[in-house]
């Protein structure tokens, strides 16, 4: 059980990883295919598969935000390493024996946008957007699917004549 918060400096790179847990909407049908398709994967790194926001998840990671791993994908390694979004997609590639090497081409600067691609859209997909509704998905970081256009990035705008900057 970790304890550690998500925000500690826990010299992560040379902690080594020996498992870790993936937190998941267990309402979600993309994620619970993406759950059963990660239970039949070789593993190099066993992963633990638990229900986002269950009480098994709040125990064991007491300081986590909860409601957060509802909206992106959350990885938990055994020391308390916590991975959000395209990282938490690309560190259980790596955990797995036949994707490990597609996870290392995926955490390069050109791999890193294509990772980033398949989390939106998937995003896209979970968000109902999947279902041929026509709606335009939008996140808050400025990514956005316009049906017939596809994503587009449209950065935050400003506030108060002050905008935000890197």
């Amino acid at each position: 059980m970790s304890t550690v918060p998500a925000t500690a400096n826990r010299d992560a790179v040379r902690v080594p990883v020996h498992g870790l847990t993936v937190l998941y909407d267990a309402e979600c049908g993309l994620c619970t295919h993406l759950r059963d398709w990660l239970v039949r994967q070789p593993q190099l790194v066993p992963l633990k598969l638990v229900p986002a926001g269950s009480d098994e998840a709040r125990t064991r990671f007491p300081d986590l935000d909860h409601s957060a791993t509802f909206d992106e994908v959350t990885v938990v390694g055994d020391a308390g390493q916590v991975y959000r979004d395209t990282a938490a997609w690309i560190v259980v590639l790596w955990a797995l024996r036949e994707h490990r090497p597609l996870a290392h081409r995926l955490s390069t600067p050109a791999g890193a946008r294509l990772a980033r691609g398949a989390v939106l859209a998937a995003a896209w997909w979970r968000g109902g957007r999947g279902q041929g509704d026509g709606k335009p998905f939008r996140r808050l970081d400025g990514w956005a699917y316009e049906p017939g256009i596809g994503w587009i990035y449209d950065p935050p705008g400003c506030t108060g004549g002050v905008c935000a900057t890197g």
